[in-house]
């Protein structure tokens, strides 16, 4: 059984599950990317983690992407790798 440590945090009333991958998920096909998130957030219910799922990688020179809906991008974009680590608070067993 793996297991992912995420951020289960509630941004401007809106409960979501930050998930840190690999810098490789940003390598994927969109297609791809969009199939693990839809696979993560399946397993977020089964978990009773509420809220939507946006994962972040290391997009290199210190940059931090993300997959998020637009209404949350200035969020995003506000935040970095480090907030992320340091607000992990919750294991997503798979």
């Amino acid at each position: 059984m793996s297991s992912y440590k995420v951020a289960h945090i509630r941004e401007q009333g809106v409960d979501v599950v930050i998930i840190p991958l690999d810098s490789s998920f940003g390598q994927k096909m969109e297609d791809d990317q969009h199939a693990i998130i839809a696979e993560f957030q399946a397993r977020c219910i089964a978990a009773h983690l509420a809220g939507n799922v946006v994962v972040v990688w290391d997009a290199g020179g210190g940059r931090m992407a993300f997959i998020a809906p637009p209404n949350q991008h200035s969020f995003f974009k506000s935040i970095n790798l480090q907030w992320v680590f340091a607000n992990l608070n919750r294991d997503l067993y798979w």
